[in-house]
């Protein structure tokens, strides 16, 4: 029994490893070298680029032209919140590299809430997460939104060497709980998320934004563990 769980690991091994050192030393020659998640180029007034996109200054629209026509836009909010139009592919390839995407739109709080009671279709995501499909008559705002955020999962398997690796030695790590810790980038606009029990994630928003993202992190980290029983 134990040659055989032997076997079947270094199997795991031989399929996986391929896949990290991929992310973390591979770069073919007869592909683009731009777009790739590491590569954050920071812009005058805060503003960053990534991906092909200028945070806070490309739209939806811009994104589509750049990833295909596949993006859903819905709106996505957790219970008792507005939530945020986001656009979403389920595979894109970034440079090299593939993953999801998610990109959030910045608009105004009233307008977003008016898109979710125009929705015609609401299902629920995960847990309680709720998923409102945009009706046709608010895509053409949607697509005009500024992107305030990006969100990309890659389907390489990350740890945290690959990332000091490409992104080098964070600014600040906040650990929230035993399995995930953020490793944060203020100057690049970067939260880079490892996940033990789940993938990894890359969040990315104007480093003149920064702090908003960082702060609940940091009362999350503040807020005193719940009693147990």
């Amino acid at each position: 029994m134990k040659i055989a769980i032997a076997i079947v690991l270094l199997a795991l091994a031989v399929l996986v490893g391929p896949v990290v050192w991929q992310f973390a030393h591979y770069q073919p020659k007869d592909v683009p070298t731009t777009g790739l998640p590491w590569q954050i180029e920071t812009l005058p007034g805060g503003d960053a680029k990534v991906f092909g996109l200028t945070l806070r200054g490309s739209t939806l629209a811009d994104a589509r032209a750049l990833f295909g026509n596949e993006m859903q836009l819905a709106v996505v909010a957790e219970p008792n919140e507005t939530g945020n139009v986001e656009g979403y592919y389920e595979s894109v390839t970034a440079g090299f590299v593939a993953g999801r995407m998610i990109l959030t739109a910045d608009l105004p709080t009233a307008v977003v809430e008016a898109m979710r009671e125009h929705s015609p279709k609401t299902e629920y995501m995960q847990s309680t997460t709720r998923k409102a499909k945009l009706a046709e008559a608010d895509l053409r705002t949607a697509l005009a939104a500024p992107i305030r955020a990006i969100a990309f999962i890659p389907s390489a398997q990350l740890d945290e060497a690959v990332v000091l690796e490409r992104f080098g030695q964070p600014a600040e790590r906040i650990r929230v709980n035993e399995h995930v810790e953020h490793l944060l980038y203020p100057a690049q606009g970067l939260d880079v998320v490892l996940d033990s029990k789940g993938k990894e994630l890359l969040q990315y928003v104007a480093p003149a934004r920064f702090e908003a993202l960082r702060t609940p992190l940091a009362a999350q980290l503040a807020a005193p563990a719940p009693a147990k029983p």
